[in-house]
C-alpha cells in the first residue's frame, strides 16, 4: 500500500516513516493521495473516497490515531468511509513505572511501545523514575540500578515528540525513595529510609538537582514531582533535630519550597494530592471525607493535583471524589491504572471495570487531563508491555463514549499485535475458580500465583488458605488455553509462553505442600518415596525452564540490573526443592525421626480465604530474611 502525503504536514511525514514498516505500507507514488488539514477544534477526521484520503487532525496524535485508523479499514477492504472522533481529554497517555519492579525497559522496548501509543492517538508519556535517571555529580543516585542516560532520555524524547507524544519526567521529591536514599552519603539529609528530610538546605540543594538532571532531556517544561505516600513524615531523624511537629505543617513548609524551586527553573509542576488527605488523618478514596481546611493553604499556586484511584468501582463515587478533589484544584489531573502489578497474571476484569466508571465520571465532571499507571511492587513478575491493554483502554475511552468488546478487540490487534480473549484468560493466573465461586469482595487483589509460586513447600505458609481450592486442577486446565495463545499474539507470544510455564509450574506446585504433609502424616512411605524420587525433581526441572524463560523475556525487555532480585527468588526456590527432597529421602532412609516442618500445624496467614500479599518476605518464610524484603 503506497501513500504521498500533501497539506498540513508539520513534522507528520517523520512520523509517518516511523509507523510504515509494521503498517506494511511505503511513502511513494502510484498510491493513495493523503491530504492533511490541521484544525483548531480537537477532532479527527479520516475520509476515503477512491484514492482520495483526507485526515482532519487539530494534534498531530490525533493525526497518527485516524491514519491508523484509516489503514485498518484499508486492510479490512473499504474503498470509502467517513470515520470521525472527538478526543474527550486534552492529556491521555501511560505512566510506566521503571523503579519499584526493577524493570527499566531497553531504549528500543519503548521505542516499539511509543510506536503503539501513537497509533491510539495517546498524546503523554512519564516514565516513573524515583532514583534510576542520570544526576551529574551524584554518582551514587542510581548506582547499580536500571537508571537512564541523559543521552537515552533525549532520544526517547526525540522519537516521542516526532510521533505527537509529549514525554513528562515523573520523579520524587519527597518520599518513595528507599533504593536512590540507601547511601551513606545521603545519611544527612533523609529522614527514615524512604523519605527525605526537611528543612535541612542541603535536602533543597539535592532536590534542586534532582530538577534539573530530571528536566534537561525533555522538550516540555512540564513535571511530576511526586510528593506522595510520606508515611512517616517528620517522625525519623526530623523528630529528633526538631521535636514534634504535625505532619501537615511539615508538608506545608515542604511544598513552598520544592515550587521556589521549580519556579526558578521555569518548570510547571504537578503532584499526587493524597498528603493533604493522609496528614490530617483522612482516608485517601473516601467520597464522604471533606478536603481538609490547611490544604488550600498548603498548595501553591501554580502546583496541578492529581487524583489516583484505581480502587474504585461504580461511576458515582468516582464522580463524588473527582469533585471534591476538584475544590482543591479546578484543573485536577486524573489518574486510573492498569492491574498488572500483583503477581504473574493480568487484573483484566477489574482494570475494564474500574477505568469504565473512573473515565466516565472524569467526562461528566468536567476532568480534561488523564493518565493511567503502571507499577512494579515488590517483584515485576509480570511482563510489563501487557500494559499496553491498558493503554488502548485509555485511548479508546478517550475517542468514544462507551465501550464496544469486538471494537476494542480489533482496535487491540490493529496497534499492538494482541488477542483480546487471550489477554483476558491471563487474569486466571490469579482468579480462580475457587475465588470467583467465593465472591470474594476484593477478588482482584488476589495474588495466588504469586504466593504459590513463591512459597515454601515444606512450611507452606499459605497453605491452610488455599487448601480447598484445588488449584492443581486449575492449572492443569489453564495451562494449554494459554500454550495456545501462542502463535496469535505477535510481539506478546514470548509473554503467553512464559505464562503457560507459570502455569505448567503452579499445576504441579500450588498443593505440592499440602499432598505432601498429607502422605507424611498418613505413614504413606511410598507416596513420599515418590516425592523424592519423581514429583520434587520434576519441578525443579519445570522452575528451571520457567526461570530462563522469565530471563530471555527479561532482556529483551528491559535493562539487565534488577534481574537479579528475581534471580535471588528463583534460586531460592530451587535450592528449598533441593533440601525438600534431601530431607524426605533423610527421613525415609532413617536419618530423621521425623520432618519438623511437616508437623507443625497449618495456620492461616493471618486470616481465612484467599489472600493479597504482595510483599515476598511475609509468605516465603516466617523467619526474618530483612524488615523490607
Amino acid at each position: 500500500m503506497r501513500f504521498i502525503l500533501k497539506g498540513d504536514l508539520d513534522q507528520l511525514q517523520e512520523g509517518v516513516a516511523l509507523l510504515a514498516p509494521e503498517l506494511g505500507i511505503e511513502l511513494a507514488d502510484g498510491g493513495y493521495v493523503l491530504t492533511a488539514k490541521r484544525v483548531e477544534a480537537p477532532t479527527l477526521r479520516v475520509t476515503l473516497d477512491g484514492n482520495a484520503l483526507e485526515i482532519v487532525y487539530c494534534e498531530r496524535c490525533q493525526f497518527f490515531r485516524a491514519f491508523g485508523l484509516a489503514v485498518e479499514a484499508m486492510n479490512d477492504g473499504k474503498q470509502s468511509f467517513c470515520l470521525e472522533e472527538k478526543p474527550a481529554f486534552r492529556m491521555n497517555g501511560p505512566m510506566f513505572d521503571m523503579s519499584q519492579g526493577n524493570a527499566a525497559f531497553h531504549v528500543k522496548t519503548l521505542k516499539d511501545v511509543i510506536r503503539s501509543l501513537a497509533l491510539m492517538g495517546l498524546n503523554t508519556l512519564m516514565l516513573y523514575t524515583e532514583d534510576n535517571y542520570e544526576v551529574p555529580g551524584r554518582p551514587y543516585f542510581g548506582y547499580m540500578r536500571p537508571t537512564y542516560t541523559q543521552k537515552e532520555l533525549s532520544e526517547l524524547d526525540e522519537y516521542a515528540w516526532t510521533l505527537g507524544i509529549e514525554m513528562i519526567p515523573c520523579i520524587q521529591t519527597l518520599a518513595h525513595m528507599p533504593d536512590g536514599l540507601r547511601w551513606a552519603c545521603f545519611d544527612d539529609i533523609r529522614d527514615y529510609d524512604a523519605c527525605l528530610l526537611v528543612g535541612k538546605e542541603e535536602t533543597y540543594d539535592f532536590i534542586r538537582d534532582l530538577l534539573v538532571a530530571a528536566s534537561a532531556p525533555f522538550r516540555t517544561k512540564r513535571i511530576h514531582v511526586g510528593l506522595d505516600e510520606a508515611w512517616n513524615l517528620g517522625r525519623g531523624k526530623y523528630i529528633d533535630q526538631n521535636g514534634y511537629e504535625k505532619p501537615n505543617a511539615i508538608m506545608k513548609k515542604h511544598l513552598a519550597r520544592v515550587m521556589e524551586l521549580v519556579r526558578e527553573l521555569g518548570l510547571t509542576p504537578m503532584m499526587w494530592d493524597d498528603m493533604f488527605f493522609r496528614t490530617a488523618g483522612q482516608k485517601y478514596h473516601d467520597p464522604y471525607a471533606p478536603v481538609p481546611d490547611d490544604a488550600y493553604e498548603s498548595l501553591p499556586k501554580g502546583m496541578n493535583c492529581i487524583y489516583w484511584d484505581y480502587y474504585t468501582v461504580g461511576q458515582g463515587e468516582y464522580e463524588a471524589l473527582l469533585r471534591k478533589h476538584l475544590l482543591l484544584d479546578k484543573d485536577l489531573v486524573f489518574a486510573g491504572g492498569c492491574w498488572a502489578w500483583r503477581g504473574f497474571g493480568l487484573a483484566w476484569d477489574h482494570t475494564l471495570r474500574s477505568t469504565l466508571d473512573a473515565l466516565s465520571a472524569c467526562r461528566a465532571c468536567g476532568v480534561k487531563d488523564i493518565f493511567m499507571t503502571t507499577w512494579g511492587d515488590n517483584g515485576t513478575e509480570s511482563l510489563a508491555t501487557v500494559n499496553l491493554i491498558g493503554c488502548q483502554l485509555f485511548a479508546e475511552l478517550g475517542y468514544a463514549d462507551g465501550y464496544d468488546r469486538d471494537r476494542f478487540a480489533r482496535r487491540f490487534k490493529f496497534c499492538t499485535g494482541g488477542n483480546l480473549e487471550d489477554f483476558e484468560n491471563l487474569q486466571r493466573l490469579d482468579l480462580t475458580d475457587w475465588i470467583k465461586s467465593l465472591n470474594h469482595p476484593k477478588r482482584h487483589h488476589c495474588n495466588t500465583s504469586k504466593i504459590m509460586m513463591w512459597q515454601d513447600i515444606l512450611t507452606g505458609l499459605a497453605d491452610k488458605n488455599y487448601e480447598n481450592a484445588n488449584l492443581d486442577a486449575h492449572y492443569r486446565a489453564l495451562t494449554p488455553v494459554l500454550e495456545s495463545a501462542v502463535g496469535r499474539n505477535g510481539r506478546f507470544d514470548s509473554l503467553f509462553a512464559y505464562s503457560a510455564l507459570v502455569s505448567h509450574t503452579l499445576s504441579m506446585k500450588s498443593e505440592m505442600g499440602l499432598r505432601l504433609t498429607a502422605a507424611y502424616r498418613a505413614g504413606d512411605k511410598e507416596a513420599l518415596r515418590r516425592f523424592v524420587e519423581v514429583e520434587l525433581p520434576e519441578l525443579f526441572e519445570r522452575v528451571k525452564t520457567q526461570r530462563l524463560a522469565h530471563m530471555e523475556n527479561w532482556m529483551e525487555l528491559y535493562k539487565p540490573f534488577g534481574w537479579d532480585i528475581l534471580d535471588m527468588r528463583y534460586g531460592s526456590l530451587l535450592a528449598r526443592i533441593d533440601s525438600a527432597i534431601r530431607e524426605v529421602r533423610a527421613y525415609l532412609d532413617g536419618k530423621l525421626e521425623t520432618i519438623e516442618e511437616l508437623d507443625a500445624e497449618r495456620l492461616y496467614l493471618d486470616r481465612e480465604g484467599p489472600y493479597e500479599l504482595n510483599h515476598y518476605g511475609r509468605y516465603v518464610s516466617p523467619s526474618r530474611i530483612d524488615p523490607r524484603a
